[in-house]
């Protein structure tokens, strides 16, 4: 195994733990093919760990192990093993989860969810693309799933200079899966649907409404397969509209209330939840409950600017179309959006909508997507339950 080193003189994370290391940070590039495993020294040639290098990528290495070991079959196994263990002890009331959620399962670069009988698999990387033949292998073992669908057609994989992919891993996969949540029945579509097919990060944010939308009326903005209208609907909510840009989501979300027996609730329109929002602000409509569940508006620092504008517009116009003692859920996906700044966006929304609000809660993803201390980009998602009290 190759060893690359890292440069003398500059503060390196991976000491702390980190499972990255930049280009920046090694001494120099190395002649290596793509996905090659590598052991990494510091200058002093100390050994830190074992991971995959991949020179197309601003992140040269990813470290697997900060042990001296081998990454082969029985290594990807006993992760698989230990990451199926984990989520048997956190996840309760559903059929469907995150199995492995990358850097915080110690497998950097691989995702996969679980929906029923079947698994969902994204490559991120040249070296976990590499290992997947072996990451198959093991999880047919491990998990037994009927089969396992890959949905590796994310732009990431660009930068490591790897094509989009999708297709059949081992198996039958159909196209469309029920799957059980909390009690209540969702339609995936494993081929075609967003990411994965369903947001499953969200699952006990959602159980977080019950307390607040029996016999209210709720606008769901942003709502993709309508998960969120469904739970409201559930919990009591006299009626919901939800509102989504996809006239595929809205396809699915429509037979997703009908599945739960609410479609006599809950109502859905394609439209541009930005345009949306202003239009019933100038007809002066009200509402109990705005639930806003935005993508990421930002993949990058640099966009940064323009995302906080964006959260800022959907929260302020959010909160004047609630009532008196009114309930805004709001959340960001975006990692390079901080809580911290996150808080300050929601503020001056508030100041600029004449609204005092109090904070009830405050919620980060589900347990099945934990955040690895020492790596702070696995923290990304962002919840929020806040009241207008005048």
């Amino acid at each position: 195994m190759q060893t690359v080193r890292l440069i003398h003189g500059k503060h390196h994370r991976v000491l702390e733990g980190h499972p990255w290391v930049y280009k920046t940070e090694l001494e120099q590039q190395y002649a290596l093919p793509p996905g090659e495993m590598v052991r990494v020294v510091d200058y002093k040639n100390r050994f830190l760990g074992v991971g995959y290098y991949n020179s197309n990528s601003q992140i040269a290495v990813r470290l697997m192990s900060f042990n001296e070991e081998e990454i082969n079959y029985d290594w990807l196994k006993n992760k698989i093993e230990r990451a199926n263990l984990y989520r048997q002890r956190v996840v309760a009331n559903t059929d469907s989860y995150r199995l492995i959620y990358g850097e915080a399962d110690q497998i950097p670069g691989l995702i996969v969810d679980r929906f029923g009988d079947y698994l969902v698999l994204q490559s991120l990387t040249f070296g976990i693309e590499k290992l997947k033949p072996l990451i198959v292998e093991a999880l047919m073992e491990v998990i037994k799933p009927k089969g396992i669908y890959e949905r590796s057609d994310v732009q990431v994989r660009e930068k490591e200079g790897l094509p989009l992919v999708t297709g059949l891993l081992a198996g039958e996969v159909p196209e469309l899966v029920i799957i059980n949540e909390n009690g209540f029945k969702f339609s995936v579509n494993i081929k075609e649907g967003h990411k994965t097919g369903y947001f499953l990060d969200q699952r006990e944010n959602r159980l977080a409404l019950k307390p607040f939308v029996s016999g209210k009326t709720v606008l769901d903005c942003f709502c993709h397969t309508g998960a969120f209208s469904v739970y409201a609907a559930g919990f009591g909510a006299r009626e919901v509209i939800g509102v989504d840009i996809s006239a595929e989501a809205i396809t699915r979300a429509q037979e997703n209330a009908v599945l739960n027996g609410f479609n006599d609730r809950i109502y859905f329109i394609e439209a541009n939840c930005f345009d949306y929002l202003r239009e019933l602000e100038r007809e002066k409509a009200k509402f109990d409950v705005v639930i806003l569940d935005p993508p990421a508006f930002t993949k990058s620092k640099k966009a940064l600017e323009g995302a906080l504008r964006g959260y800022k517009e959907i929260n302020l116009r959010a909160l004047k179309l609630l009532k008196e003692d009114g309930i805004l859920v709001t959340s960001s996906c975006s990692y390079h959006l901080t809580e911290e700044l996150f808080w300050e966006v929601i503020a001056d929304a508030a100041l600029d909508a004449k609204k005092r609000v109090r904070i009830i809660e405050a919620r980060r993803q589900a347990k099945d997507h934990p955040m690895l201390l020492s790596s702070p980009e696995t923290y990304y998602l962002k919840y929020f339950i806040l009241q207008v009290i005048s």
